[in-house]
């Protein structure tokens, strides 16, 4: 795949490839066939489906949900998952900032938490704030700039997964 993402506060390559449930239909163990040794993210519905076969892999395997699917589905899972992909499929849909907070703070994945789908420049201050440390942008969108977002406030009044102190018991 080998496009560019924000990763930990730098633009690098990703290598990992992002398999939607649409590509992978019917011939789901040909395409995995195809990606062996690859790092993989696979649809929710997938993992679900053939979780043992996935974890045999040489690759990494990582899981995407759509927004509509809810984090605990994949509770069990978590220390496997070396990354967990939420999908935003247009601008104005936010539940998966939701999704993201649940998965740092109340469940406690430590992996990459990447932002795909209809990423913006203008999130990702806000997706950082709520978890995630990884943004696959839209193509449209400059990474350098988006990478200039982090920093576009200073602070934060509330307290979030990022700073977990509110700004009113950080002041003396």
């Amino acid at each position: 795949m080998s496009t560019t993402l924000i990763l930990d506060g730098k633009v690098c390559t990703d290598d990992w490839f992002l398999l939607a449930a649409d590509t992978l239909g019917d011939t789901q163990a040909d395409k995995l066939a195809e990606h062996e040794g690859d790092d993989i993210i696979v649809p929710l519905s997938c993992w679900l489906e053939i979780r043992e076969q996935l974890l045999a892999r040489t690759g990494k395997t990582g899981v995407w949900l759509q927004s509509n699917e809810t984090p605990a589905a994949l509770a069990a899972d978590l220390p496997q998952l070396p990354l967990i992909a939420l999908n935003f499929p247009v601008f104005s849909d936010g539940r998966a900032y939701s999704s993201a907070r649940e998965l740092r703070q109340n469940m406690g994945f430590a992996g990459e938490l990447r932002a795909v789908g209809d990423v913006l420049r203008d999130q990702v201050f806000y997706m950082a704030r709520c978890g995630f440390n990884a943004f696959a942008l839209r193509g449209d969108q400059d990474p350098e700039d988006a990478l200039g977002a982090l920093h576009d406030f200073r602070d934060g009044y509330q307290a979030s997964v990022d700073r977990p102190v509110p700004l009113f018991r950080r002041r003396a």
